[in-house]
């Protein structure tokens, strides 16, 4: 079962039809939409500020969310895919965005909403990802745009596959 753990008052809140795998860790002010996906070893560390996540998302394994104290909070909308080992330090990532495995993204960065951050970038703090483009790269540079239908399209049926998968463990569970 996963460790949802309170702190400092604040007790983690977990949407309607959501699977967290046995070791993720959700922690603190941490509030979850319905239809989410915590997956093996993510941790979730809401200790020393607020994680907001929409509907829909699934936060792949191995992946950390955590905050500075007082000073950046994350905000992730709805249908994203967070991929496995991603790193997202208060950042806010906008709906149907797609942050690619072992990607970073620092405080105060800004993923726009069906934008992709390709696999193993470094977003550094306060950089700003305009809605429908690719970014890549150490440090993250802008690429290309994309276009918007089929990012969408593209993040949405990630987000789908994941509900499905997530599925599969709550049959094994019963």
């Amino acid at each position: 079962m996963a460790l949802i753990k309170s702190v400092r008052g604040f007790t983690p809140e977990i949407g309607e039809n959501c699977y967290l795998a046995d070791n993720a860790t959700i922690i603190g002010d941490v509030v979850m939409g319905r239809d989410c996906s915590i997956w093996f070893n993510a941790v979730l560390r809401g200790d020393v500020n607020s994680i907001r996540i929409g509907n829909g998302v699934n936060i792949q394994d191995g992946s950390v969310l955590h905050t500075l104290y007082q000073k950046s909070t994350i905000e992730i909308g709805d249908n994203v895919s967070v991929g496995h080992n991603v790193t997202i330090h208060g950042a806010t990532v906008k709906d149907n965005a797609l942050i690619g495995m072992g990607a970073t993204l620092l405080d105060h960065v800004v993923v726009g909403e069906g934008a992709i951050v390709a696999a193993n970038a470094l977003v550094t703090s306060g950089t700003i990802i305009e809605p429908g483009t690719l970014w890549g790269g150490v440090p993250a540079k802008f690429i290309k745009h994309v276009d918007p239908e089929q990012s969408r399209e593209l993040n949405q049926r990630i987000a789908r596959q994941y509900l499905m998968y997530a599925s599969w463990y709550k049959e094994d569970d019963k």
